[in-house]
């Protein structure tokens, strides 16, 4: 029967009633899709083809040399849970609109693609959710890239092995236009965390039932209907079976000895000391640095990392409506809005992120986010999420500023925060954090079936 992308029962991927349709998808669907790969080492290739049958060649000898399905991937996490047996490099596949039609796709074959924000790319969208100029990003990000390949595992070896295959194998008439290197950062108890210093990550949309079994789901339900993320793709040889996502890529730098700054003087203008102060960062993000939701205590250490809570009964005086977390997921509403997000931290540091090192010891730049996700509509998801929820001051209640994280556009309005966890009293008036996350490029693709690949 007909994959029902629509149905809201998490997948039972390795179910013996799983019927052929739904295999045939998982067995020609892409990795790190449904489910996050492992990469704690990533390399990212950018590539411009300048011939059609060279490109087809190199990208078909990729996908049947070196790709593995999301179905294989999926078994190869099972070994190692009860096995330890490791599993092979990822290696994933993304394409442009303008990549479609160096591989010799026509325009009117373009418009097969549903979402515009696709068929426009990230360039002629930058004014819809306040990027920087095109001209301000970097070089890399300015040319047209045709296609992205995405190297992930645990170990550094394979990914350096296989991005020299991978490169080398490279036509003469392609151009590999740059290369990002992501490496993950944890804290001390083990959790992924991003630049800032807080745990990254930890709530995330899940699509399979092994997975959402792991779950509390008192409060939060974590399980996400596939539509969520997959459409078909509209070139494979059966777009009833083979699916892909839209992806979309950003680089984003992180000055975190501004941040830190505004930690502090936002702690100072609130009069907090001692256990209290990091309440002011946790305001910020919307969880302390170990992960606890600001909603649920009023200071760190609640334990595991936990993703099972709403903002129900929160009027903003514990975490603010303006908090990363709330603005990026309210939970009571907007959950067909929700990406899945697989980004990775670049960018080499002497400091442990998750310390209380003064500010002046934090970098200024050259660290960030290689920002990923997954989405089955550019225009309803990450352009929605980024323009009417983190960059709208007045998102759910008037005047509660812009996203303190990766908000971008001017900070015209003041705004008050919570003087007391949990009670009515508000600050007075403040001028809102400044912009601490600066875009310096993208571009948007789309990731198809390994059917698709396979077949050029």
């Amino acid at each position: 029967m007909p994959v029902d992308l629509n149905n809201a029962q998490p997948l039972a991927w390795d179910s013996a009633a799983l019927d052929a349709d739904t295999k045939a998808m998982l067995d020609n669907l892409q990795p790190n899709i449904l489910r996050a790969h492992v990469r704690e080492y990533l390399t990212v290739l950018f590539v411009r083809f300048n011939d059609v049958a060279e490109g087809k060649r190199f990208l078909r000898h990729v996908a049947t040399k070196h790709m593995k399905s999301a179905r294989k991937h999926l078994e190869e996490v099972r070994a190692f849970a009860g096995e330890r047996r490791p599993g092979t490099p990822y290696v994933g596949i993304g394409i442009s609109k303008a990549g479609y039609r160096d591989l010799g796709h026509t325009v009117e074959d373009v418009r097969r693609f549903g979402d515009k924000g696709f068929r426009d790319g990230m360039k002629r969208r930058v004014a819809l959710v306040d990027d920087p100029p095109v001209e301000q990003w970097e070089n890399t990000y300015q040319r047209e890239i045709h296609a992205v390949i995405l190297i992930g595992d645990a170990r550094k070896g394979p990914v350096e092995r296989m991005r020299d295959e991978i490169v080398g194998d490279l036509p003469e008439s392609a151009r590999l236009l740059g290369v990002e290197t992501g490496k993950g950062m944890r804290n001390p108890a083990g959790d992924g965390i991003e630049h800032f210093g807080y745990v990254d990550g930890r709530s995330q949309p899940l699509f399979l039932a092994d997975e959402v079994a792991q779950e509390p789901k008192e409060h939060w339900n974590p399980a996400f209907p596939l539509g969520n993320i997959l459409v078909a793709d509209p070139f494979s040889p059966n777009p009833a079976r083979h699916f892909g996502s839209y992806f979309v890529f950003r680089k984003l730098e992180q000055n975190v000895r501004a941040f830190k700054e505004i930690e502090q003087d936002l702690a100072d203008s609130l009069g907090l000391t001692g256990g209290d102060r990091p309440r002011a960062g946790a305001m910020l993000v919307g969880r302390f640095k170990d992960g606890t939701p600001v909603t649920m205590r009023a200071t760190a250490g609640g334990g595991p990392v936990v993703n099972d809570f709403t903002f129900d009964g929160d009027d903003g005086a514990k975490c603010p409506f303006s908090g990363h977390v709330r603005k990026t997921n309210p939970r009571s509403f907007g959950r067909n809005v929700l990406m899945a997000r697989r980004g990775q931290t670049y960018g080499e540091r002497t400091d442990e992120p998750w310390d209380e090192s003064p500010p002046e010891t934090r970098p200024a730049g050259d660290v960030g986010l290689l920002f990923m996700a997954f989405n089955s509509s550019l225009i309803d998801q990450f352009e929605f999420t980024q323009q009417s929820w983190a960059n709208n001051p007045n998102f759910q209640v008037d005047g509660t500023g812009h996203d303190p994280v990766i908000g971008q556009g001017a900070r015209d309005i003041k705004v008050t925060w919570p003087k007391a966890w949990g009670e009515p009293a508000q600050s007075e008036p403040q001028p809102q954090v400044a912009q601490t996350v600066t875009m310096r490029g993208g571009e948007y693709f789309f990731m198809p079936s390994l059917a698709y690949l396979r077949n050029l």
